[in-house]
């Protein structure tokens, strides 16, 4: 794929996540905290995991929304880090 120049295109760097100011009920937030507690999820995971799920189950979901970010430590037990010598 080419630009409109005729160079290459630049490969597509992955998009900074959007911030968003969110005005709970403070009863609601208090729901939705613990519901995320016994989910090991933030609330902002939370949120982000029930938007999603309820646009899938719409039909909304875009294809190159990709799955949720995973948060925490890598799997296999090795933390990154500078290399060993």
């Amino acid at each position: 794929m080419s630009d409109p120049a005729g160079g290459p295109s630049p490969q597509r760097r992955p998009q900074q996540r959007k911030q968003v100011l969110l005005r709970l009920d403070p009863l609601v937030h208090d729901a939705l905290a613990r519901w995320a507690s016994d989910e090991l999820r933030s609330a902002n995971a939370q949120i982000e995991f029930l938007l999603r799920k309820a646009l899938k189950e719409a039909g909304r979901l875009p294809g190159e929304a990709g799955p949720l970010p995973r948060r925490g430590r890598p799997p296999g037990g090795t933390a990154p880090g500078p290399p060993q010598t």
